[in-house]
């Protein structure tokens, strides 16, 4: 069994030793820090099982670091507050902020060991951290967007969360959901068809989260148009994503929009990481701190020019692809630090395909031969034109089983083949 890790913090040197004496020969691991920049420091590499934290030191109080923890999403330890001049005002602020218990100095002995048994007993019940709004950054926009979540998190209306792919939309409805609440990600969306009213039993007082909305077909929406009517009454909140332009979905058939009313009700839009560059380095910073708490990996500092490339980087991604990166960083770097080499030699591992997806292809050339400088419209029509024709070939133009193939109405179909100048004969 892995020997469990108390970190003692504590300006006076000779309760740091006396508590590191007693817990060492009972077996456990003791790391000291004497201040709280050190217990700061510490935490940011390593997540122990247990601290015991005095309130009274010199360069920051122990109720502040503990509430800097909290604030931080790095409170996923049991934090034992410790005091000679404590009272029970000063224990009761502790607990409501997060301290699992209170021990006034004089320790005694006994009392001292089963606090901390209890406390690693607890540990083995809290859940490791785990990205959170409180992640994405403390830009501007992002301080909006959460304020806006803030002002919506009361009501019980749906929510349509619009952003880019990988921008952060489950984070913003896991920021909605109520602690020991039920919470879904809808990935199996048969499930809206088949039985809306059984997934709001399963989900009362919770929070549904449905990914991307616009990727369910028609028996789909009418279902979750059949679960939003009654979400109310089971006091469920239900929150929709997506990366597509619903408004243009309905035009082309493709969407209900009764549903779209219904979801427009309530709408936030999320920006994309482009929106916000001041916040990667951050970012890349809760993204590696987070890999060490879930995996046990080694922490490595990111050196400052490492961090400015990450910054002026594009992430057509956003957030998932940067995750991707900081994992492979961190799990692929030889030194300590993560230098601007380690970060040029990740990137450049992905250059083919960025290189295909930014840089315009020709004709004659490999990729898609669309002209990426066109407007949207544009650029809209002439893919859609390609892949029509791609299935009217592959189909041998018969057009049932083109109808079937793009999940279009026959009549539908031709008003937009006619539209794209696409003949059929």
């Amino acid at each position: 069994m892995t020997t469990r890790q108390v970190l003692v913090v504590d300006d006076e040197i000779g309760i740091r030793e006396l508590l590191r004496d007693i817990l060492q020969d009972e077996g456990y691991q003791v790391q000291l820090a004497e201040n709280a920049a050190e217990a700061r420091e510490y935490r940011q590499h390593t997540r122990p099982d247990v601290v015991l934290l005095d309130i009274w030191m010199p360069d920051c109080d122990g109720i502040t670091l503990l509430k800097e923890w909290g604030t931080g999403g790095m409170l996923t330890m049991p934090v034992v507050m410790m005091s000679g001049h404590g009272t029970i005002d000063t224990a009761v602020e502790a607990t409501r902020i997060g301290a699992f218990d209170f021990l006034e100095k004089p320790i005694a002995l006994q009392k001292l060991l089963k606090t901390v048994n209890a406390a690693l007993k607890h540990s083995e019940q809290l859940p490791r951290s785990d990205m959170s709004l409180l992640n994405l950054g403390k830009s501007v926009v992002i301080n909006e967007l959460r304020q806006r979540l803030e002002q919506v998190m009361m009501s019980k209306a749906p929510l349509l969360l619009i952003g880019e792919k990988g921008s952060g939309a489950e984070l913003c409805a896991k920021f909605l959901h109520q602690a020991n609440t039920p919470w879904m990600e809808l990935l199996e969306s048969q499930r809206l068809a088949d039985a809306p009213l059984d997934v709001l039993e399963q989900l009362r007082e919770g929070v549904l989260f449905i990914p991307e909305v616009a990727d369910l077909d028609k028996t789909q929406q009418k279902g979750l148009l059949v679960l939003l009517a009654k979400a109310e009454k089971y006091g469920t909140r239900v929150v929709c994503g997506t990366s597509k332009p619903l408004p243009d979905l309905v035009t082309e058939g493709m969407f209900d929009n009764g549903l779209l009313q219904t979801l427009s009700v309530s709408t936030l839009r999320i920006p994309s990481l482009a929106d916000h560059r001041e916040d990667i380095p951050d970012l890349a910073r809760a993204l590696a701190f987070l890999l060490v708490e879930t995996t046990a990996s080694p922490y490595r500092e990111f050196e400052t020019a490492a961090l400015n490339m990450l910054r002026n980087a594009d992430w057509p991604g956003n957030l998932s692809q940067l995750d991707s990166v900081i994992r492979n960083l961190m799990q692929s770097s030889l030194g300590e630090k993560i230098t601007l080499d380690d970060v040029h030699r990740v990137m450049e591992q992905f250059s083919p395909l960025q290189s295909a997806l930014m840089e315009p292809a020709s004709k004659e050339g490999s990729g898609l031969p669309i002209d990426f400088d066109l407007p949207l419209r544009e650029a809209r029509d002439e893919f859609e034109r390609l892949y029509f024709e791609y299935h009217i070939q592959k189909s041998e133009k018969n057009m049932t089983r083109v109808a079937e193939a793009v999940e279009l109405e026959r009549t539908h179909l031709y008003r937009k083949l006619k539209q794209l100048g696409i003949k059929t004969k």
